[in-house]
This record gives structure tokens, C-alpha cells and sequence, in this order.
């Protein structure tokens, strides 16, 4: 996690208009003289491998690819999503990825074992049945570009999507998806998340959160000061949800699941699409409320609808999530991105600014608030945004999930937006976005052909607030 001071970035066609968390409203006149493209670091330059197109001065290197033998005996599974870098001793940096593989997929890391798995290793995978998703580790040393060591850390769960990292050390892995045992041969119900700590040496066991809800899980954030943990969930018609741990640091334990409603407008649809009930403006704070969810386990895959109807709000395919501090402030904002909403479909990204006493009995008369912070409405700065990180240098990394053309756009302080990296192929999604603890060093997967890249260049010679 790191600061920023400030974050404008509300998006027209070609002008910029927002509330900065942590700032004051920008004036009409400022907003229409506010350009939404801004240079960034400088043009794309064609690579010749035809992997990852980047500014003059950037570099990258393949850490790792499916289809790679790891140290322990398994091979690097197929379609890596999100991540992200914790810090290990020596300079090196750990990755915990997901791999996001559904029944059937044959792209897992047992594909090309020899011999049978030991007994341990049976115990320790959640679903032989059906379970084809999970987790790998990567320890990296930053200096080189090496990889030391690469190794399974769950398995036998299923679309492993997003998730999120924890100020504990350990990373929320989510599955994607809602089946019951009996399914797709699965022995066990999946749609849950499960916990892997950053220091985990193999195969952890894998215990499903329950308490956090059963659903279509995406990406988690949890709030440093308090915390509750923030989730979304890839629907057209998705919650944003709330849960609130029994013990701090320990989520197995259970808690209590909530989601979102904008008070005094019980079930508005957020996606500014027309014959909407309201319109969303741009800065535009609503107070919340958190509506308390029953039967998390959701036997009927029927937990949003459950929310709906105790007056939640829907966002269309809510999906990437970060957290910002201010410093100065020192108030919260929990950024998350809705894939699809927006007029043009081209995706929203929201904040919500959690209450000084979040989670408590004091939350009714000083409520957290949610805002509208960015709206593309032109497919040349962003569209479809999914995974997003926070850069050490102040903007806001989003990874594009889109058909048509892919793309890693940064968003500034100010509210310009740039392209960073490009896909040539123009045939598979960026996902996993994240920096080294040391911000040397951009980590990020391209799903199709399953390759992770670091990359390093002169961060440096851009300035946070909009300069180039």
C-alpha cells in the first residue's frame, strides 16, 4: 500500500471533471479546461518478441511461463490472474499468484508430473475432483530478475480470479465461481475464498472462509485501520460486500457479512445505463449503509439477490480493488472497479470512504460515503478496466479486460490517463498489476500465452500529479 495526497480523476470524452478524496471539487471552468490525455512516459514502443509493447527506457523481462517446471515437482498452471509482491528478506520480492482454471481445464500444475502425488500432497488439495485452479509463489530477487524458487501453495479450488493481499502478509485468494459437489464432478462446494500466507513453503492447507460469503468472488481489499475487508463480485447485477472479522488477523474465525446500500435509494442500480432511477455525477458523495446478509453459505447462489432486496446497491461486474491512505487526512478511500458500468458500458471505478467508526454503532449518524471517481466515456483511455494497483509514484495502474484491444492505463492525480504497456497480440487480458516493496520493479501477467513480467524503467521522470 502506498500515498497519495490527492487523486482527481473524473473522465469525460475529451475533459476531466472529479472530487479528489482527499481534495476540494474541482470548479466547472477548471473541468473543462482539464485534458484527459496526458503523455505519461511517452509513446508505446513496438516490441519486437510481440509480448509487451512499453515506453522509451522500459524494460522487461519473462520471470515466468506456463508449462515450467517448478521446484516442486508440479509445472506452472495456466491463465495467471491477479497478485501481488510482499516483501522477503535479502531485497528479494515473493509473488502470490492466482491461476484462474475451471473444470475441465487441462493447463494445471499436475499436467505433467511423474509418478503420483504423495499422501500429503492428497491432504492438502481441496478438490481432487473438480479442482483444477490455486495458487503459486514466486520468489524473486528484484536485483537480478532471477527466480529462486517457484512452488504450488493451494490447490484444487477453482477460478481463482482476485483476491487481495492483507497487512498480515498473506493473500486472499477468490474463487470466481458458484458449484455445488456432484457438479462438474466436483467432491466439494466452491465459491468461497481461502487465506495463503506469503511464507508459505508448498502446500498450505486450504480452508475455506466460509463467514465471507459464498458468491461469485473477484477482488478483496482490507482496510489497514480497522480491518473489515471489502469484496466484489463479478455479476451484472453484483454487491459490494462487507465483512467484519470476529479477530483481527484471523478470518477463518469467522464474522459478519454485509453489503452496501446508498441510504434513502434501496436497490439503485449504479450503472448510469439509461431509464436509470439516478444518475451518478462525478464526485457526487452518497452515505451508505451496511445491510446485514444471512445464509452466507448460499446453498442457492442467491446472496445478491438477498442483499437487493434489503435495499443493497448493484454494481455491473464489480472487480478490481485497492486501498488509499491520505496522509495527511488520514482517512481511507477503498477504490474498486465496475467492469461494465457506465453509459458506454467502458467501466466505472468507485470510492468508498469508510466511517471514522466503521463497523460500530456510531456508523448510523456519521456513515462512510461512496463516490463516483472516474467514468471513461472514450475507448481511446480506458476501457473495461479489472485489476488496478497503486503505483509508489502516485497513479493508479488498471489493467484492461476488453476483446478488442489490451492495455495497462495509468490514471493521475490530477485525472489524466496514459497507456503504460500494450498487448501486440491484442488477444488476452493484463491481470495481477503490482509493484516490488521497493517500486523498483512493475510485476504483471499476461493470461494468454501465461507469461509474468517484471519490468523496470526511469519511474522516476514522472511526476504523481499529471506531469510528464
Amino acid at each position: 500500500m502506498h500515498t497519495r495526497r490527492r487523486f482527481l480523476a473524473g473522465l469525460g470524452a475529451v475533459s476531466a471533471a472529479a472530487l479528489s478524496p482527499f481534495a476540494s471539487r474541482l470548479t466547472a471552468a477548471d473541468a473543462r479546461a482539464s485534458s484527459a490525455a496526458v503523455p505519461g512516459y511517452g509513446p508505446l514502443q513496438g516490441d519486437p518478441e510481440g509480448l509487451l509493447d512499453l515506453p522509451r527506457g522500459f524494460r522487461y523481462r519473462v520471470i515466468s511461463r506456463v508449462g515450467q517446471d517448478m521446484d516442486d515437482g508440479f509445472v506452472v498452471p495456466g491463465l495467471p490472474d491477479d497478485m501481488h509482491a510482499f516483501p522477503a528478506a535479502g531485497g528479494r520480492t515473493i509473488l502470490v499468484r492466482n491461476h484462474e482454471l475451471n473444470p475441465g481445464s487441462k493447463e494445471t500444475a499436475f499436467r505433467a508430473m511423474k509418478g503420483s502425488l504423495s499422501d500429503t500432497q492428497l491432504a492438502r488439495i481441496y478438490d481432487p475432483g473438480a479442482g483444477r485452479g490455486g495458487v503459486t509463489t514466486v520468489i524473486v530477487d528484484v536485483a537480478s530478475g532471477k527466480v529462486e524458487r517457484q512452488f504450488l501453495s493451494l490447490a484444487g479450488t477453482l477460478r481463482n480470479c482476485s483476491g487481495g493481499a492483507t497487512p498480515w502478509g498473506s493473500w486472499i485468494s477468490s474463487e470466481e465461481i458458484v458449484i455445488s459437489a456432484g457438479q462438474y464432478g466436483a467432491r466439494r462446494e466452491h465459491g468461497y475464498n481461502f487465506e495463503v500466507p506469503a511464507a508459505a513453503t508448498g502446500l498450505v492447507k486450504p480452508l475455506p472462509l466460509k463467514a465471507m460469503g459464498r458468491f461469485n468472488h473477484e477482488a478483496a481489499v482490507v482496510d489497514p485501520r480497522t480491518g473489515a475487508v471489502y469484496q466484489t463480485e463479478d455479476r451484472d447485477n453484483g454487491l459490494l460486500y462487507r465483512f467484519l472479522p470476529e479477530k483481527r488477523q484471523r478470518l477463518v474465525a469467522g464474522g459478519r457479512l454485509q453489503a452496501l446500500a446508498i441510504r434513502d435509494l434501496p436497490g439503485v442500480h449504479t450503472g448510469n445505463r439509461q431509464g436509470g432511477a439516478i444518475e451518478f455525477s462525478i464526485g457526487q458523495r452518497f452515505a451508505v449503509d451496511w445491510v446485514d446478509l444471512d445464509e452466507v453459505t448460499s446453498p442457492n447462489d442467491d446472496l445478491r439477490e438477498q442483499g437487493r432486496s434489503r435495499g443493497a446497491a448493484i454494481f455491473l461486474r464489480g472487480e478490481g480493488m485497492t486501498v488509499e491512505v491520505d496522509a495527511a487526512g488520514g482517512g481511507t478511500c477503498i477504490w474498486f472497479v465496475s467492469t461494465t458500468g457506465g453509459p458506454h458500458r467502458l467501466g466505472q471505478l468507485w470510492c468508498y470512504r469508510p466511517a471514522v467508526g466503521e463497523g460500530s454503532n456510531h456508523e448510523r449518524r456519521h456513515p462512510g460515503t461512496i463516490e463516483l471517481g472516474v467514468e471513461p466515456r472514450n475507448v481511446d483511455l480506458l476501457r473495461n478496466g479489472d485489476n488496478l494497483t497503486l503505483a509508489p509514484f502516485g497513479d493508479l495502474l488498471v489493467c484492461e479486460d476488453n476483446p478488442v484491444a489490451q492495455h495497462i492505463v495509468g490514471i493521475t492525480a490530477s485525472g489524466g490517463m496514459y497507456r503504460f504497456a500494450a498487448n501486440p497480440r491484442r488477444d488476452s487480458e493484463f491481470a495481477g498489476a503490482t509493484f516490488s516493496p521497493d517500486g523498483s520493479t512493475l510485476f504483471v501477467n499476461l493470461q494468454n500465452p501465461g507469461l509474468t513480467f517484471a519490468v523496470k524503467g526511469p519511474w522516476e521522470s514522472r511526476r504523481a500529479d499529471g506531469g510528464s
